[in-house]
């Protein structure tokens, strides 16, 4: 079969290949492939800044820099076809520049690309660099307008009352806007905490020693040099004391800070999914649409069901990657390699779960009658607020004399509450007082958004 949408093995490339091609130019094999070459060419041009060699007059940095920056997907099959032959990815790269400087008339200085690199101070740029831009372009852009989106819901239902469940159960009444503010700061939170984890990087010859180009120029600061490259060229954090690879301590506390954002959504998905079945919201019908194939009637939360879905897959991806690549047998083990590949994965099927959210999101219809029906039927949450006033009055025993006419009974109502009042004995003032609190207006202190 040819690769299709219809033929592709994993969904993130069939099915959902159409909802996630922004994410192909930073990890598919022709975006890892542009990355590395991108490495190669400006380490090329470093050199020769830090007058290691000269550069030839037909090597002008925008002529070399044009080699990744105009990078075809025939260039990347001819990458690959050498590398049918070398099998090795990197080596390949490495000839084609040098083919690509030949060309340019710059032969001479071909021997100059990959100086004394092993194929790991450009695997470990290479992959945190792409790392870096897809999170600083796709997916923290995507969290940002998620974020945004339930910071006006919530300040659109800051004034609409909602009875609370702790235990499943009837509890202290809230308000809707306040409960989505709990995600928008958890989510705001964690957002904080994932941007100020470093891109690190490993730039140091075969084993982290630049063993090479010590041996060459052993009067250069190689040190200096490979910080002032990876920090300020790349934008990268050079690890200092590193085995043939980095370490992946730090791109692993991203994956468990993704994970984390991810948790915290799927626990979203479930509130919403939860306040569907309670009839708190309604979904827009699309005239077309089918709900069920047997029940007609139907309108299920689905978008809200395949987000908690592919947050979940995502999260068993992100685990598995936090737990594996920060262990190495002794100066390094190949089992990275191909694990690293797989990090674009998890975040296409956050990305799926976020689109799936924001649809979701975007179909809630508020059903204001539902919840002030539940309130009404729940006089019973008030005995929290009467007791209170009691004890604040000194009124003997306040908590016991609530139990005993609410706990565990149904169909409190409001003549019940007031009826109880009635037999305190306390002024007409507190009375007064007391009667005027109902399960839509005990909601606490109100909150700025």
């Amino acid at each position: 079969m040819e690769l299709t949408a219809l033929t592709a093995i994993s969904p993130v490339d069939g099915r959902y290949r159409s909802q996630l091609s922004s994410l192909a130019p930073y990890f598919s094999e022709f975006g890892l492939i542009r990355y590395r070459l991108r490495v190669e060419v400006e380490y090329f041009i470093f050199l020769a800044e830090k007058k290691i060699f000269k550069l030839p007059a037909a090597a002008k940095p925008a002529k070399l820099r044009s080699i990744y920056e105009n990078f075809t997907e025939e260039d990347a099959q001819q990458i690959k076809a050498t590398e049918r032959t070398t099998n090795h990815d990197v080596k390949a790269v490495e000839y084609f520049l040098k083919e690509k400087l030949s060309a340019l008339g710059a032969g001479d200085s071909v021997e100059w690309v990959h100086f004394g690199l092993t194929s790991q101070d450009v695997n470990n740029t290479a992959v945190p660099l792409l790392w870096k831009e897809a999170l600083e372009e796709q997916f923290l852009p995507a969290m940002g307008n998620l974020v945004l989106r339930l910071s006006k819901m919530a300040k659109d239902w800051q004034g609409i009352p909602m009875l609370a469940r702790t235990h499943g159960q009837p509890a202290s009444p809230t308000t809707l806007g306040k409960e989505w503010m709990v995600f928008v700061e958890r989510l705001q939170g964690q957002i904080a905490q994932l941007s100020h984890i470093p891109f690190a990087a490993k730039f140091g010859g075969a084993t982290g020693n630049f063993n090479a180009h010590y041996v060459a120029f052993p009067e250069m600061n190689w040190i200096k040099f490979g910080n002032d490259f990876v920090n300020n060229k790349l934008g990268l954090e050079r690890m200092q004391y590193t085995t043939q690879i980095e370490h992946y301590d730090n791109i692993a506390a991203q994956f468990d800070a993704l994970k984390r954002i991810n948790t915290i959504l799927i626990d979203l998905c479930r509130d919403v999914w939860t306040y569907i079945s309670m009839e708190y919201f309604k979904q827009t019908v699309k005239k077309d649409e089918v709900g069920s194939s047997a029940m007609p009637h139907k309108v299920n939360p689905i978008d809200f069901e395949n987000a908690e879905g592919n947050f979940g897959i995502a999260n068993a991806l992100y685990e598995h990657l936090s737990a594996k690549l920060p262990i190495s047998r002794l100066q390094r083990d190949l089992t990275d390699s191909t694990v690293l590949r797989n990090i674009g994965v998890p975040l296409a099927h956050s990305f799926l779960a976020l689109r799936s959210l924001e649809k979701g999101l975007g179909k809630l219809l508020l059903n204001k009658d539902k919840l002030k029906a539940d309130l009404e039927q729940n006089w019973a949450v008030v005995a929290e607020a009467i007791q209170t006033v009691l004890r604040r009055d000194n009124y003997p025993q306040p908590y016991e004399a609530l139990k005993a006419l609410t706990r565990g009974k149904a169909g409190i109502s409001k003549e019940d509450i007031h009826q109880f009042i009635e037999t305190l004995k306390i002024s007409a003032k507190v009375k007064k007082e007391l009667k005027a609190i109902t399960p839509h207006n005990y909601v606490g202190v109100g909150f700025e958004f």
